[in-house]
């Protein structure tokens, strides 16, 4: 009895029962079954993609040209319209800015001729306050200047007619002469000239006529003398010279009614 459970326990294969199997190695055939399926599956999958291509290369070609074409033709037909109305905005714009140019242009010229207006008649403003200006500056002048005049015309008359005798009527005579001669000085600054009429024609806006005397030794129309003197300032007048001029001679014609009658 001890020896048979000797054996039994020595050879288990007496026994008829099946040893275990240890678990790595029931699990290793697993793996390599899972792997040859999926390589099948793949295999399977290229072929078939294989016998699709192949089925009819030439149609899947003409349709992709044909596609092609009729997207190529789309898009170039969407740019043209595009262009167009591109090409019409821009030509309506070109209008647009043509026409304010114009409007620009005119407005332009018209700010250039009120421009000309306006420095013209600024320019006008200017040479005609000028010359109210200097009219009223000369009139104040012949205001002030004026009334000198018959100074001037007494120390002359001093002059010609008062002869010292003595030194000391001589040194008085002297003195207004001094004055007399500054007072001209600053008439002659101020632009005021005494006329020098003797030996001129006659003219109106220059002289008064206060004597005539007839005589052949000069022409009608002359001045002989110079009774008072005349003064100008600048341009104007201060004071008409009074003179005499010469007058035409007298001419004795005899006459039979009455031989002693005469003719101017």
């Amino acid at each position: 009895m001890i020896d048979e459970e000797k054996q039994q326990h020595q050879d288990p294969s007496s026994t008829g029962e099946t040893p275990e199997v240890s678990p790595m190695v029931s699990e290793n055939p697993q793996p390599a079954s899972a792997n040859s399926n999926a390589a099948a599956d793949w295999e399977l999958e290229l072929a078939q993609a294989y016998q699709s291509a192949q089925v009819d290369p030439g149609a899947t070609h003409n349709a992709g040209e044909t596609g092609s074409s009729s997207s190529s033709n789309s898009v170039t037909a969407d740019a043209t319209e595009l262009l167009k109305r591109e090409l019409a905005q821009a030509t309506s714009d070109k209008e647009s800015l043509k026409a304010q140019l114009q409007a620009y242009s005119t407005q332009l010229e018209d700010l250039k001729n009120q421009n000309l207006r306006l420095a013209a008649d600024f320019e006008n403003f200017r040479r005609r306050t000028q010359k109210e200006k200097e009219e009223l500056d000369l009139q104040a002048k012949c205001l002030i200047i004026k009334p000198l005049l018959p100074v001037i015309d007494n120390f002359e008359r001093a002059r010609a007619h008062i002869k010292p005798q003595t030194d000391g009527e001589m040194n008085i005579h002297k003195s207004y002469q001094s004055v007399y001669k500054q007072m001209v000085e600053c008439l002659k600054q101020i632009g005021v000239s005494p006329m020098r009429p003797e030996g001129e024609q006659f003219d109106p806006n220059l002289h008064e006529a206060l004597l005539s005397e007839p005589t052949d030794e000069q022409e009608e129309g002359t001045i002989i003398q110079e009774l008072e003197r005349g003064y100008t300032l600048g341009d104007r007048v201060l004071r008409h010279a009074k003179v005499k001029v010469a007058a035409p001679g007298l001419s004795v014609v005899a006459s039979d009614d009455n031989p002693d009658s005469s003719e101017g």
